[in-house]
């Protein structure tokens, strides 16, 4: 089926397990395609035939496969500095252990991730951290955080490259890797609502910039799929530690605690493999489709454009569109602020159209399976609904 009929066939397990629900949530909870049906089943079958041996077959073949697709998406020269976690939490306690400043002096913005802004607000409250956050808000983001992260200051800077609230994008990583220095300032850069959404190139910044994603959005995996991008020599020694990240350092002292060279160092211990092989079989079907994150973004960026020229006819035209297209990376998704953002979100959900909600904010997100079609019916029941 070619590009101009859509993408559908890729998801039909997941589009017919709730036929006409028009789920506009793709950068929330992507829909997963049937390839990821085929992987968590061979995922059991290889437990089932190998039993112990198993983890042979994850280490060498899952794992590097999944680090190929890592690599070549963000342009990274060694594999060797990718690792894989349940989620990206993990890594940020990791590396925020491994660190050896106390209290450590983070800056961030005031929109991160929950994962990010429970866990350093509660850092905050023990003293673990002392935490500057700047707001997000205002044209000259970018600027006025450049600002903050060049004073010197910080031990650790973290940010993300997508802002999950409003679709900002912050482009100047190149900028903010100039500032890394392996004893600190370290770069943590949140890819989540990046990573196969925006195209990016870390080639010239990899031996200076951290990066976490996964894939549960836009990689179309599901859960169990985050990643780190560690540069070399940054945080050799996670406080936090778990014991596939035992392996032989040589250049240890007697009786202390070794680590991988590599970004192993970050790994905590025994997981489930079954999101690597989700990601694997996904990252292998876009391939055998054609399809890469800017034949994609074309996609979406048709069904945003069709939404968008329709949205005056719905309430949301009262809206303020927090991230109107224009040039240079986009998010993928809409985000629309109002006061009635709540109301709308519940309302349509009620009408089988699923969209999502951050405090007076409502996204709309798209996906490959989604087509014009579909908008038109969101269209419809926002008119009749809203």
């Amino acid at each position: 089926m070619s590009g101009r009929a859509g993408w559908k066939h890729l998801f039909r397990r997941a589009l017919d397990a709730a036929p006409g629900r028009l789920h506009f949530a793709a950068h929330s909870h992507h829909l997963w395609p049937d390839a990821s049906h085929d992987a968590q089943l061979a995922c059991w079958a290889d437990a089932a035939r190998l039993a112990d041996l198993k983890w042979g077959r994850v280490m060498e073949e899952v794992w590097p496969a999944a680090q190929r697709h890592v690599a070549a998406e963000l342009r990274l020269p060694d594999l060797a500095s990718i690792a894989f976690a349940g989620n990206t939490h993990d890594f940020l306690v990791r590396i925020a252990s491994a660190h050896p400043a106390r209290p450590l002096r983070v800056l961030a913005s005031d929109g991160e991730f929950h994962s990010f802004r429970r866990q350093a607000a509660r850092w905050a409250e023990a003293g673990t951290i002392r935490l500057e956050t700047v707001p997000v808000a205002g044209d000259d983001f970018a600027a006025r955080f450049l600002t903050r992260a060049r004073a010197g200051e910080h031990d650790l800077i973290w940010l993300s490259q997508v802002m999950f609230g409003t679709g900002q994008v912050f482009t100047a990583l190149d900028a903010l890797a100039a500032l890394a220095r392996p004893q600190g300032p370290w770069v943590v850069v949140d890819g989540y609502h990046g990573f196969m959404a925006v195209e990016t190139d870390l080639s010239g910044v990899a031996d200076r910039l951290f990066h976490v994603a996964g894939g549960y959005k836009y990689a179309m995996a599901g859960e169990g799929a985050a990643f780190l991008h560690a540069p070399p020599g940054y945080g050799p020694r996670p406080e936090i530690t778990g014991w596939y990240a035992e392996f032989e350092d040589l250049a240890a002292a007697p009786g202390q605690t070794g680590y991988a060279a590599d970004a192993r160092r970050f790994l905590g211990a025994t997981f489930d493999p079954s999101g690597l092989y989700r990601f694997v079989a996904v990252r292998d079907m876009l391939a055998a489709e054609g399809l890469d994150t800017r034949a994609i973004n074309g996609w979406t960026a048709m069904l945003r454009d069709r939404l968008l020229a329709r949205i005056g006819e719905t309430a949301l035209g009262g809206a303020r569109l927090l991230n109107p297209p224009g040039d240079g990376p986009q998010a993928r998704f809409l985000a629309f602020a109002h006061p009635q953002a709540q109301a709308w979100q519940a309302a349509l959900e009620q009408a089988g159209a699923i969209v999502d909600v951050r405090g007076d904010v409502l996204r709309i997100g798209f996906g490959l399976y989604q087509d014009a079609d579909d908008v038109d019916a969101l269209v419809a029941v926002m008119t009749r609904c809203l």
